[in-house]
């Protein structure tokens, strides 16, 4: 799941990280019936032979490969899908969908393709075939060719824009006063009339549900059955609502730090406040055991009391490093989504600290401002997969009071407006969740982004899988995640794509001893950091 940006942060795009014959598959996306609606089920084989003579211009089309570029190796192929902008309207406007491929599969032991969502939603997933052909195992990659896709709305796959600068999509915002909210609530309106005036007619179908849609097409063109996948935060949504749309398309299908579907998608947001709460605790407490590396103080309440006048200190006057400027709200911020692994805040916050009292420190390389597209495809997908945002600011603001007060370190930000409050609803209705198809799931404990309690919520609606726990385990990602990967988790993952098999039950791994992710190390080749 991914956290726009305020200002500069350290944390990795990937993270409000939900996106996912194909004649009777694409159907069910049209014509799925929730569990236990007979009517429905009774109508689908009809409605699904109708919808499927409307879909064949699109998955009987003939795909052109090509050299991605001259700068990549020649196995990296690219080729562009059209798809419908409206599955309900088939006939009307095509948008293009950009797929990658790269051949590892091995003649008499190929399965099938594995494709690949990084996150977002706004992730582009275009390169991740690359770069997975030399991450995987040699067990998993000689049994799939590897497909990766920027979404509908991304990258190179006929990209929204609002013609917004970055400091126009800058989120979350700070709420402390009145005045910072009505500047929030007038910016929230701004982006979304802006939006609706450049591309009303688009962003209503820049959804999880469409690109799930999309997914199957590209499955029918490819000429398989079925698909295999690893998704990852949003990604892992994405996969759950294909997975419940085309059930008897599923094989191989991993899913990575999952968002909870109960929450998607303001639930998403306001859950980080009251998850950093145990987690700053946590981390309070392993700093101040380690007092005599870290100087932040001897106890978890001094620890405490350094950070908070840090904070203070910095609403006074602006803590500079790099050339980035941070107020408290900048830093309480920036430092959210550290303090889930404990020895990479302790060293920021002691970089902060020598920052403000005006030495000159490095910090994270830089990572990145969000651009106009990446962030209106995101606003696009959360905005229109839920049409239960809250249309009147004073939820809003009533709920920042609760927010604010219980949850001192982040409240006012995770429960402040967004453009979704006065943006467009979707063409259609959030696709609920709740199937038995088999999966695996994998999930680290201390998840800054898509924490353990909406895994959990997510394995219940899905009560085919299994899930694997890292106990301890830190950082937004368990697998493709450099030295915080965990070799457990990592071994059953590998093995289930390799032979299918699940594990009998639900799995703890242990956190690997010194395999946590540092403030600022730089991403992995694939996989969450992208």
């Amino acid at each position: 799941m991914q956290q726009p940006a305020y200002r500069r942060r350290l944390v990795p795009v990937l993270a409000l990280g939900v996106v996912a014959g194909l004649a009777p598959g694409l159907a069910a996306g049209s014509a799925s019936a929730a569990p236990g609606d007979k009517a429905a089920a009774a109508s689908a084989p009809t409605a699904a032979r109708a919808d499927a003579g409307r879909i064949a211009p699109y998955t009987h089309q003939k795909l052109t490969w090509k050299r991605c570029s001259a700068e990549r190796p020649a196995k990296f192929r690219c080729a562009t899908l059209k798809v419908p902008l409206d599955y309900r309207k088939p006939e009307g406007k095509r948008i293009d969908v950009a797929i990658s491929r790269v051949k590892t599969s091995v003649p008499g032991k190929r399965r099938g393709v594995l494709t690949f969502n990084p996150g977002g939603p706004g992730g582009p997933g275009l390169d991740l075939p690359l770069e997975a052909a030399g991450a995987l195992p040699k067990a998993v990659r000689q049994q799939y060719d590897l497909i990766g896709f920027d979404p509908r709305g991304v990258g190179r796959s006929t990209p929204v824009t609002c013609g917004l600068d970055s400091d126009g999509m800058t989120f979350p915002r700070p709420n402390r006063t009145a005045a910072e909210f009505t500047a929030n609530k007038n910016w929230a309106k701004k982006v979304a009339d802006r939006c609706h005036r450049r591309m009303g007619g688009v962003l209503p179908h820049i959804s999880t549900r469409n690109t799930a849609r999309d997914m199957d097409v590209l499955r029918a063109v490819l000429g398989e059955k079925k698909l295999n996948y690893y998704g990852v935060s949003y990604g892992t949504a994405l996969g759950a609502v294909y997975a419940q749309l085309f059930p008897r398309r599923v094989d191989r299908w991993v899913i990575d730090s999952a968002v909870d579907p109960q929450l998607m998608w303001r639930g998403m947001y306001r859950i980080w406040a009251p998850e950093v709460e145990p987690a700053f605790k946590r981390w309070a407490k392993w700093t101040a055991e380690r007092s005599s590396t870290y100087h932040l103080g001897d106890s978890a309440d001094r620890v405490t009391r350094t950070f908070w006048a840090l904070v203070k200190r910095a609403d006074r006057k602006p803590v500079e490093m790099d050339g980035e400027k941070y107020d408290g709200a900048g830093l309480r911020d920036l430092l959210r989504p550290e303090f889930f692994g404990v020895r990479g805040a302790a060293e920021l916050v002691v970089k902060l600290k020598k920052a403000a009292a005006g030495k000159r420190v490095s910090a994270a390389p830089e990572a990145g401002t969000p651009d106009d597209n990446g962030d209106v495809s995101h606003w696009a997908v959360v905005c229109a997969d839920n049409s239960t945002w809250p249309r009147d600011a004073e939820t809003y603001r009533r709920d920042l009071k609760h927010d604010s007060a219980r949850y001192p370190l982040f409240g006012d930000f995770a429960a402040g407006i967004s453009p979704c409050a006065y943006w467009d609803k979707g063409a259609e209705p959030v696709t609920k969740v709740n199937n038995e198809v088999p999966m695996l799931l994998l999930q680290n404990e201390w998840d800054p982004q898509t924490p353990l309690v909406g895994a959990q919520s997510m394995h219940r609606a899905l009560k085919g899988s299994r899930m694997v726990t890292v106990d301890e385990g830190e950082g937004h990602g368990v697998l493709f995640n450099g030295p915080a990967t965990n070799a457990c988790a990592e071994n059953i993952s590998m093995a289930y794509l390799a032979t299918g098999k699940l594990p009998a039950k639900d799995v703890t791994c242990h956190a690997t001893p010194g395999a946590r992710k540092r403030p600022g190390a730089a991403p992995p080749a694939f996989g969450p950091g992208r």
